[in-house]
């Protein structure tokens, strides 16, 4: 069975290194790879989980986007992978955050033309610059053929229903290119009551990958939904990751909670999700928040990630292939549902 994995990243040392100084105050420990273990920072992965890796061995692999990667991707049996970049260009400003985007952007696509029939891509763009936005949206679809845009969290200091994004929203809908809405780092507001008065690293862990970002994922998706987003774009799809940010297992509450006559919405939040979103479980290989997913939002709304090279590829296709479902939701999963949302 084919598999196609998409949610699965690269590395830009330019644009790390230029934000360097901002994740680091905004995540509120040192966040960038180099400096983390002059920090005091343990490593994040638990060396006694087969399918986690080190941090040393992910960065490695995060700067690999040619032969290399796709000897490991023929290993363990992966067709195809959907690269994006794990880092935060929202943190650049002006000409700069432009500049180092569309280089990024470039060596992406570079990268993809030589092994097509293996590698797909998601672009960055520069949201805190709305309109330039907008034209390297166009030129990452038209000219360099990337099939889609990935956020890392918040795209400024509000969420993507704030008016000022409706431009980029709009050309997502227009070129029927989806957005894949990725877990970031929660504003400094809210991390420190909500996540903070531990030890150091714990409040670090607790704020961000443990919890904290994938809340404000889920919480970005919901604001959309409930801003009308939707309705006034029909043609915009997401994509969320970690089994949707926590979102589909609060549908049926958040319908109860805020029924139609509330929200003013002509469908309910559960009926909208269902038209808008695809999740994936980025590397959550567990068989009861599948089966959860499977019986809430179907198969045609589940796509499949590994969020390598975060975690390993190990067991990526033995996971697939042993679902409880049938083989027409698992080749649905592995590889349909993202040939057709990405035009692959």
């Amino acid at each position: 069975m084919k598999i196609i994995c998409s949610e699965e990243h690269v590395f830009d040392a330019a644009i790390a290194q230029a934000t360097r100084i901002a994740v680091i105050a905004e995540a509120g420990y040192m966040a960038d790879w180099d400096c983390r273990a002059k920090d005091g920072l343990r490593e994040v992965y638990a060396p006694n989980i087969p399918h986690l890796v080190s941090e040393e061995l992910a960065m490695k692999h995060s700067l690999e986007m040619g032969e290399s990667r796709i000897v490991e991707m023929d290993k363990y049996g992966i067709d195809m992978q959907i690269l994006s970049y794990g880092v935060f260009p929202q943190f650049l400003e002006g000409q700069q955050a432009i500049d180092l985007i569309r280089a990024a952007n470039n060596r992406l696509s570079d990268a993809i033309n030589l092994h097509p029939t293996r590698l797909a891509g998601l672009a960055m763009l520069p949201w805190q610059a709305t309109a330039e936005a907008v034209i390297e949206l166009e030129r990452v679809v038209n000219r360099l053929g990337l099939r889609g845009v990935l956020l890392m969290g918040r795209p400024g200091n509000t969420f993507l229903d704030d008016v000022r994004y409706e431009p980029i929203l709009a050309k997502l809908h227009e070129l029927n290119t989806p957005l894949y809405v990725h877990p970031g780092i929660p504003l400094p507001a809210v991390r420190d009551p909500y996540y903070g008065g531990f030890d150091r690293e714990l409040s670090a862990r607790l704020s961000l990958f443990a919890w904290g970002w994938h809340n404000e994922a889920g919480i970005q998706v919901i604001r959309m939904i409930l801003a009308g987003i939707f309705e006034k774009y029909p043609g915009l799809q997401i994509i969320s990751g970690h089994w949707g940010e926590m979102v589909p297992f609060f549908l049926q509450r958040l319908d109860d909670s805020i029924p139609q006559d509330i929200s003013g919405l002509a469908s309910s939040i559960t009926e909208t999700y269902r038209r808008h979103v695809y999740v994936t479980p980025s590397g959550m290989l567990y068989v009861p928040h599948f089966e959860f997913i499977h019986k809430i939002l179907g198969a045609d709304r589940i796509i499949y990630s590994s969020d390598y090279p975060y975690f390993s590829l190990d067991g990526t296709k033995s996971f697939i292939e042993s679902l409880p479902v049938s083989l027409e939701d698992k080749e649905k999963i592995a590889y349909l549902n993202v040939q057709k949302l990405l035009n692959l």
